[in-house]
């Protein structure tokens, strides 16, 4: 059974009449990096951020839906938009920010140990003055 990374690229090279190749040079990246995503049965980690680019650019998709394709690929749950979420302070709708959903999916499924290496970067990171950044 293909996956969601799989199936997106294949519907719209169907769709298109579009080859590995075409979205490789509308996207900037290489043909065999299109290929490898296209036929993974499972990717072992996300692919990086300038590939998706690519990729979304390439299938003419949002890089939000290949994002998240990518992310069921490789195993992780994206949870749904933050903008679900109500803002404490006045209420209104937060804008989903796809690299936070990317984010808590990764972490859980950290080790115990790593996860408290993690918080602790993060902690030292928000305590770091604004002259440091």
């Amino acid at each position: 059974m293909a996956n969601a990374l799989q199936q997106l690229i294949r519907e719209r090279l169907d769709r298109k009449g579009w080859s590995y190749g075409d979205v490789a040079r509308r996207g900037g990246i290489p043909r065999s990096t299109v290929h490898h995503l296209a036929t993974a049965d499972r990717l072992v980690r996300m692919p990086q951020p300038a590939t998706l680019e690519g990729l979304s650019k390439g299938l003419e998709l949002s890089l939000d839906t290949v994002r998240r394709a990518a992310a069921e690929a490789c195993g992780i749950h994206v949870y749904g938009p933050a903008a679900d979420s109500a803002d404490s302070a006045g209420g209104t709708a937060r804008p989903a920010d796809p690299e936070v959903d990317l984010l808590i999916a990764s972490v859980q499924k950290l080790s115990a140990d790593d996860r408290r290496h993690v918080a602790a970067l993060v902690e030292s990171l928000l305590d770091r003055s604004p002259n440091e950044k």
